[in-house]
Formats: structure tokens, sequence, C-alpha cells
């Protein structure tokens, strides 16, 4: 029997790769037959939920046969008051990737251009280029995202987009109010920034920004310091002009009601989330310790992961990074130079973080030799 041809694509995906941003840890694990010792790549939050958290999850499986709530409204007027605001300035999606991804549909038309930073998120620019995008990407400096590099190439580019991530991923460096308040001054007219705060829970402060200026759009998630990441829900913060752009757009019922009532009940456990900032924290000091102990540079972090300098360049990088994954220890690094120069581990509870300590020095040996 004669096979039928494949059915056309449309222009934009015909002209793609078959790709993903990010090879998941699972598919690591069957590839390797063994699960890892240590799962510290993904910037999860080993530390979990809140126990308030995962009971409203379980009470609200029992009811898993209804569709969510397409509004969110519970949660939305719950993120409303959390951040002075009405719930008319408050999107809910299927975690930060999914808003940035109807962003993309919402401003990026064929050749339009996206300004993001050169090793910055992928999955951002995937999205992107799903659309037709062209990406423009500016340099790290002082493994910082540059953001008045940004919005410089903005103006220059005639860019639709600006991709900003502070607390940065993959490099965890953090800028200052000040600076991201500076750079939001001096966007061009026709250019929307897109502040991405996943890790804004882990932040020495983040900055103020009008919520009625349309011109910016922030992110934030319940991935990071509230230990969801498997039930997919984040949130963007934006003028009502702009949420109300979304529901041309968005996955009306994709935003599951299990992760709904989950993310309802975390965000009203304040101490679970002081308690995993704390955990955090001395995570990313044990982190440190070891890097150092074998001679190595942890970066400064203001994340649930530390950056590492190995100290020379990305082929050696990548050559304790697959060390580690063979003695079982998953971690993963920034992907463009001179940022691969380093590996980036996440925070995790102490058996991971042994094992961690276990295998670097034997890693970096492997490595070397």
């Amino acid at each position: 029997m004669t096979t039928p041809p494949l059915p056309r694509l449309a222009p934009i995906p015909a002209g793609l790769p078959d790709a993903v941003p990010f090879v998941g840890p699972e598919t690591l694990e069957r590839r390797r037959g063994a699960p890892f010792r240590a799962r510290l790549g993904a910037n999860e939050n080993g530390f979990g939920p809140s126990p308030a958290a995962v009971q409203a999850m379980r009470d609200a499986a029992a009811e898993a046969w209804k569709y969510g709530d397409p509004t969110s409204h519970d949660l939305r007027g719950a993120l409303a008051q959390r951040h002075g605001v009405t719930p008319d300035y408050i999107v809910v999606g299927e975690g930060i990737d999914a808003l940035l991804g109807l962003t993309a549909r919402l401003f990026v038309g064929a050749g339009d251009t996206v300004v993001t930073s050169a090793g910055g998120y992928p999955t951002f620019d995937f999205h992107v280029t799903g659309f037709g995008g062209v990406l423009d990407r500016v340099p790290y400096r002082d493994d910082r995202q540059d953001a008045a590099g940004l919005v410089a190439r903005a103006a220059q580019a005639g860019a639709r987009l600006i991709y900003l991530c502070n607390p940065d991923n993959p490099m965890g460096g953090f800028l200052e109010p000040s600076v991201i308040t500076a750079a939001a001054a001096r966007l061009p007219t026709d250019a929307v920034l897109l502040l991405d705060e996943a890790y804004g829970e882990f932040a020495p402060a983040l900055p103020a920004i009008d919520p009625d200026d349309p011109r910016v759009i922030r992110f934030r998630t319940f991935s990071k310091a509230y230990g969801m990441a498997g039930a997919r829900v984040g949130y963007a913060i934006a003028a009502p002009q702009m949420i109300r752009a979304y529901d041309r757009v968005r996955n009306h019922f994709g935003v599951n009601s299990v992760g709904q009532a989950g993310a309802l009940a975390a965000l009203g456990d304040d101490a679970w989330l002081d308690r995993a900032r704390a955990q955090v924290a001395a995570a990313r000091d044990r982190i440190a310790q070891v890097a150092q102990g074998n001679g190595l540079s942890p970066l400064p972090s203001a994340t649930n992961f530390v950056t590492i300098d190995c100290g020379r360049d990305g082929d050696f990088a990548r050559a304790v990074l697959a060390a580690l994954a063979h003695r079982g220890v998953f971690v993963r690094m920034p992907w463009v130079a001179p940022q691969d120069r380093c590996i980036r581990v996440s925070c995790g509870r102490k058996a991971e973080l042994d094992a961690f300590a276990e295998a670097l020095p034997q890693a970096l040996a492997a490595a070397r030799g």
C-alpha cells in the first residue's frame, strides 16, 4: 500500500526544524536506562508546594469532570489583591510559557523584529520564530542581561517586543529596580517590554511600574517559589486593554480546575512561601560551597539555582555536564558563549545536593582527563 504524502504545512511551520527548546529529564532518564539520583537541572522547587495547595488539589480532583472556570475568577481576584490592582489587570495562563506564546501571537507577524538576549530563555525564541518573527539578540554584559542595550537595539531595529528576564535565567543575575524602570522609561513608541519575573519571589526587590502603562507586561508563575511547576499556572499583569487582548487568542479552558484550586490555596499560605525562600537560600549557599571546594566560581544568584563558572570554555563545561549525568546528576548549562563556560545547578533537598557534591569532583576529573 502506498503511503499518502504528508499534508502541506502552513508556510511558517513548514520552514522550521522539528525541535523543542528543552530535552526533559524523563527523556534523558529513558536514554540512560536509569533514573537520576539528583534532579537539579530544571529549576523546579524540589521542596514542594504548600500542604494547603496539595489538599486543595486533592479536593478539586474529585470534580475534575468539570471544565475549569475559563475566567479563573477566584484566582484572578486573589492575585489582583496581592498586587494592588483589580482583576482587569490580570490574565491567567498555562504557565509563563503559554502566555509568552500568546503574546508573540498578539504582536508578532512574519518578518517582525523581536529583541532578546543572546543565550536567554529558549522557549521565548521558539514562540517568536513559530509566528514568523525575526530574533535580534543582544549579548550579556558582565553575565547579566543588558537592559539598556536591549532597549537601544529595539529602537534601532524597530522591534515590536523586548524580552527581559529579571532575575535572569540561565545566569541567575539580578538587575536593580532602578535599571528596569530606566529602561522602561526609554521604550520606543511601538515596542512592548515583556518583563519575565518567574523568579521574582526570590529577588531582593522588584521595580514599581505603573500597571496602566500599556508598554510593559509582567509575567509571574507558580512554578518556582510556590513549587507547582507540574500544575502549569502562570499569570501576566498589564493594563486592562492589553489584558483584554489575550481573550482574542487564549485557550479559554486551558488552565485546569485542579491547578486553579492549588494556586489559590498556595497564594494564601505566605508562611510556606517564606519557608521555601529560606530553604532555597540555604541550598544556594551549599551549592556555592561545593563549587568553591572544587576550585570553581559560583555566580551571585537571586533565583532558585546557582550558575557555576567552570573556568574554561563551553566544551569543557559540556564535558562536566555529561560526566555528571553519567553519575546520575541532572543539571543544565547556558547555551551561548561565553556564558556556556558555566553549568547551572538547581536548588534541591539535602540528599540531592549530597549526590552533586559527591559527583562533581569525579566529573571534573573526567572532563580534565
